[in-house]
């Protein structure tokens, strides 16, 4: 099964970790630590995905990938 990517990274600007879900819209979290951001990156999914089928949106399939694994697959 697919899950979603999550991007983890520092931000100087908050001094702490951003964990986003790309294919999710506006669906981000925030943590002092990457674990943190991780941890809650995935309760902010769980809320996101709750929400849209609890309103009948439409929920994207997970579609992203970095550049990096689209390379590494081309090259295998």
């Amino acid at each position: 099964m697919k899950d979603y990517h999550i991007n983890i990274f520092y931000s100087e600007e908050d001094k702490g970790y951003i964990a986003d879900i790309p294919d999710l819209a506006h669906c981000s979290a925030f943590g002092d630590t990457p674990e943190d951001a991780l941890l809650q990156a995935l309760i902010a999914k769980k809320a996101w995905l709750e929400a849209a089928r609890a309103e009948g949106k439409p929920i994207p399939p997970p579609m992203y990938r970095p550049v990096i694994y689209q390379m590494a697959a081309a090259a295998g």
